[in-house]
């Protein structure tokens, strides 16, 4: 069983995305400094994301990632051809097979990206079903690319939690204004 990661890039007052997330812009207006690191050199995407599209064999979203990013993926997903699961309570008329909309909320949709995603590692995406995951006691792994900026506003991806959490650093690394930090979360 693979484990469940959130794996994010992250400004430093916290945020995910930029103001104005909006379908077309999924990470708002300027959100793409989130992400430059990993386009302006492409070893270091290489050594942090480690594999990424072979290690990962499923991705759970909530509906408002995917509606504001699906233009962007162009037809696919964001990583591929990686099966993406999105926890929704109004899935759409129609999309890509590669989409399974669950309506009955995170364990189900836990339970069917098990199911496709072996012993490969499961991907969470957007802010809300990350925070649910760590709330239920359901993330294995965080790993933040911290961004050498401030957003001042924008989507959070640590905003509230209804216990602490307590984390076990495994790894830290720096390039390019970037710190790369992982965490286990401690059970």
């Amino acid at each position: 069983m693979g484990n469940v990661v959130i794996d994010m890039s992250m400004s430093l007052d916290g945020y995910i995305a930029a103001p104005n997330d909006v379908p077309g812009q999924g990470l708002g207006e300027g959100g793409m400094r989130l992400h430059n690191w990993g386009f302006d050199n492409p070893g270091v995407f290489e050594r942090v994301f480690d594999g990424l599209i072979e290690n990962t064999g499923a991705v759970i979203m909530g509906r408002r990632t995917y509606g504001n990013s699906i233009p962007e993926w162009g037809g696919g997903g964001p990583i591929g051809d990686v099966p993406c699961f999105v926890v929704t309570h109004d899935p759409p008329d129609s999309a890509s097979p590669l989409f399974t909309f669950v309506t009955d909320g995170i364990q189900s949709a836990l339970a069917k990206a098990r199911d496709v995603a072996g012993d490969k590692r499961i991907g969470l995406m957007g802010a809300d079903v990350p925070r649910q995951f760590l709330a239920a006691g359901l993330v294995d792994e965080i790993r933040i690319h911290l961004v050498d900026v401030l957003l001042g506003g924008g989507r959070r991806l640590f905003d509230e939690f209804p216990h602490r959490i307590e984390l076990e650093q495994t790894g830290l690394y720096e390039a390019g204004g970037v710190a790369h930090v992982a965490y286990r979360v401690v059970r």
